[in-house]
Parts: structure tokens; sequence; C-alpha cells
């Protein structure tokens, strides 16, 4: 099947067709770097990774550009607020963004500018839409420079608006404006903001607007037209809409598409610093193993919202770990290699398809599930299924490293490794507690063996007594004893 993506413009599913044939170009906007990522913002890393993973898988070659946003208001009432420097806390939290990547799994991306390397370009965009006739320099001497938006026929074709049902910009001071929708793409210069904060330009020293940035990286790494263009469903408008009209008024084609994923909520309301219920990458690791965070994110349709929840964590962490748990166990058993390479396999044929589907990765996920619940009755059959056991092995971390998620990957090495030795040492403990009560029930004393089950539940045991013998759970967890 080919690839099939939502756009945003069109509103519609349709084939994904490269500007280059085998190869990806796509922009997604990073983080405004005024604090620490929370899973709201992580969603939209998480999403394009998946997306770049499953490319790549399917052949071509990728080029993912995410930007830090560097500059911009907030990033300077931030400094003000904790008497810092603005590009101290700008850093500070863009390092906290790169170390969220890293926990969850995120590739890095191809190239990450930031905005404040890019002044040159972003300058240059900005003179040309003025030549064009698109832009306009504010007459109130502010320096201030605005996109003029009804000078664009197309503005509003990204969000289906018309221009005098948008809201006003509220990215500058709108007495310079000819219309109070028209947004900022240079800001002059104001007393009280540090100098550090300024360029010289045209126009008097200033700093980009927030938009114009985006526009200008995205054509310097991707060129003037590249395939896809992806972020947050918030950042559709204005963010979204204004980068693509500003980038088409300066005689660009720019993204081909436009991939939008939800937001998460939590109570029902955005996840966002402003409203006071954000939940930092950094503190949910604390209470999440980072990769069943990674699967809870990864397991709703990217265009569904996910509404947060800590039982809806934990419900996610313990059907990864089910799957996790049959990996382990599977390649403990065959004695098959952890070296998926070496390991070989493929993704199921309804897998592809559901990948291929504008990334339907609950209907994939339901695929690795059905797979490893007939890993499991092979686990059960023993020797006689051992090589169809490998095959269904293979098949599932296949599967699982497309979506970031196979447990032999190195960023859960290690995890699995401190697991592992947990594992032993309660298999150890359990064992012990099962041979008593193993031999409880071949004396035929049925209250000692019942007592000791009994014990082995209130402590989250599960035992399941099998032709096999007797098989021991915790959760995702079941060993045979």
């Amino acid at each position: 099947m080919t690839v099939r993506l939502y756009d945003s413009v069109t509103m519609q599913t349709q084939p994904f067709v490269p500007l280059v044939d085998g190869r990806v170009g796509i922009y997604h906007c990073g983080l405004t770097v005024q604090g620490p990522p929370h899973l709201g913002h992580i969603r939209k890393e998480v999403v394009f990774d998946v997306l770049r993973r499953w490319l790549t898988h399917e052949g071509y070659e990728v080029t993912l550009v995410a930007n830090v946003t560097d500059i911009e208001d907030k990033i300077l009432a931030k400094g003000v607020e904790q008497d810092r420097p603005w590009w101290a806390v700008a850093y500070e939290n863009e390092r906290a963004l790169h170390q969220a990547y890293d926990v969850l799994g995120c590739l890095p991306p191809t190239y990450e500018p930031r905005a404040t390397g890019h002044v040159p370009e972003i300058l240059e965009l900005v003179e040309t839409l003025i030549d064009r006739g698109h832009a306009y320099v504010a007459p109130d001497g502010s320096g201030d420079v605005y996109f003029d938006v009804r000078a664009w026929p197309d503005y509003g074709e990204l969000s289906h608006q018309k221009i005098d049902d948008m809201r006003d910009a509220e990215d500058a001071d709108p007495r310079g404006k000819r219309d109070p929708r028209d947004f900022a793409l240079w800001k002059g210069h104001k007393e009280g903001e540090p100098e550090t904060a300024s360029w010289p330009s045209p126009w008097g020293r200033g700093r980009p607007g927030w938009h114009i940035e985006c526009s200008a990286m995205a054509t310097k790494y991707l060129g003037s037209e590249f395939d896809i263009h992806g972020g947050g469903i918030d950042l559709r408008f204005p963010h979204h809409e204004n980068e693509l009209a500003q980038a088409c008024a300066a005689g660009m084609p720019f993204a081909r598409s436009w991939m939008h994923n939800q937001l998460v909520r939590i109570g029902g309301e955005k996840m966002s610093k402003s409203v006071g219920n954000s939940l930092l990458v950094s503190e949910v690791v604390k209470r999440f193993r980072p990769v069943d965070v990674r699967y809870y994110l990864v397991a709703a349709h990217y265009r569904s919202v996910i509404d947060y929840s800590e039982e809806a964590m934990t419900d996610a962490a313990t059907t990864y770990q089910r799957i996790e748990g049959f990996v382990r166990r599977a390649t403990e058993v065959t004695g098959a290699t952890t070296d998926l390479a070496a390991l070989g396999g493929a993704v199921t044929p309804g897998f592809a398809a559901a990948m291929d589907d504008d990334l339907s990765i609950p209907t994939a996920l339901a695929q690795v599930q059905e797979l490893v619940r007939d890993g499991n009755k092979q686990l059960a059959a023993g020797e006689e299924q051992k090589y169809a056991l490998v095959s269904t092995l293979s098949a599932v971390r296949r599967m699982l490293d497309v979506l970031g998620l196979d447990p032999y990957a190195p960023q859960w090495a290690s995890a699995g490794e401190g697991r592992s030795a947990e594992r032993t040492a309660l298999g150890t403990l359990v064992d012990a507690l099962l041979e008593q009560r193993t031999q409880a029930r071949a004396d035929k004393d049925f209250a000692t063996a019942d007592r000791v089950r009994d014990q082995l539940k209130a402590a989250g045991v599960e035992v399941e007594d099998t032709p096999a013998g007797p098989r021991w759970s915790v959760g995702a967890e079941r060993q045979e004893s």
C-alpha cells in the first residue's frame, strides 16, 4: 500500500507523494523554550518520531528539521520574572527539551536550528515581503514590520477561516497596524528590553516575530518547497496559517502537506503552564518508566485527543509490560539474539496497512497484541513450538521497533537489565513458595497449598496451574515454575 496521510488544508487523507522520489523532508515546530516540556509538548515529538521511523522503514531517506524558538516575548518575560538573562532561561529549557527527547526514545532531529542563529535569513525574507507589497513598516516610528493579511488573497486557507471572522493578532501593539489581524514580522526594540535581545535591521534594532522564524528556517534547510510541515493542532492558527501565508507571498510553494496532532488534555482542559495543570516530562518519568510513558503517548491515534489521568497511564503501562514480558521471556526461552538486525523478521501485512493508513497506530498495536497472544500459546507448548516462537518474536520486535518500543533497543536496555535483576530476585522467592505449594498438594495438604497461593495473591502475584506446571505473573510478567 501507498502511505496515506491526512492533510489539514484539504481535510482529506490522501496518498503521500514525495517531492523527490525516495526522499522526505519534514519540518515540525519545536518548543518555545520559556519552560521545560510537559506531556502536551512532547506528544508532538513522539508522533513525528514514529512518522519518521515508519517512512525510514518504508525505504525513504528522511530529513527531519525541528526548530528551537529561543527568542520570544514569553522568554523575555521569564528572564525578568526570574531575574536572569533571557538567553540563560532559553538555554536551560532547551537542554530540558533534549533530555525529554532522550528519555522518551525520540531520535534527534536531523537539524535543530535556533531562531537566534537565523536572523540574516529572517531579515532577507521580511525585505522580500515588503518589496512584493505584502508587508509594511509601521508608520509610528516603532520599527515594527507587519504582514498585510488583506494583501494576500489566500490568507485563511489552512485554518479555513475568513479574515473578518478571525481574532486580532496579539503579538504586537496594534497602533501601527493597518488591520488588527496583521501580524508582526519584525518587532522594534523597546525601552526597558535587554539590548542583547535585538539585532540591527533596515528599520532599526529589533527582533524577529514568532511566525517569520519558522518560515525562514524551514526553507533554509528543506528548500522553498518540501514535503510535510507539522505540529500540534493549537499551532494551526495563527502560527501555521501565518507561516504559510508569508512563505507563499514571498514566492515559495512551501509545504506540500500539513499534519497536526491533537492535544493532551487534563480535566478536559488543554495542558498548558498558563492554567497550572502541566505535567512535566521530567516529573512523569519519576512515577512511570519512560518506555511506558512513550507507549501511552503512542497508543492513541495522533489526531485524537488524549485526556490524561494517572489511571490511564497505569493501564497503558500494564498493557505495554505484557508485551515486553512476552518479548523478554521468549528471548530467554529460545536463546534468540537481542540484536534485531541479526534476528531478522518483518512486520505483518496488517501492521503495515495500519501504519500506511494515516499512522493508525491503535490498529497496528492490535496486530502486535494478537501476535503476543499467539506467542504466549507457543511458549506454553514448549519445545515443539520453538521455531514458530522465534518467528513470532522477531515480528513483534520488528513492529515495536517501528514504534520506538523495542525492549532491547539501546535507550531501554539499561532499564530492562535492572528489571531483569529484580525479576531474578523475585523469581527466586516465588519459586521457593511454589515449591512448598507443590509439595503440600502432593501431600494432600490443600489448606497449606491454598494459604501459599493466597499469600502470593496478596503480594500481587497471580498463579495459574497448567499441565506444564504452575505459572506466575505480576502484572505483565509471566514466568513458568
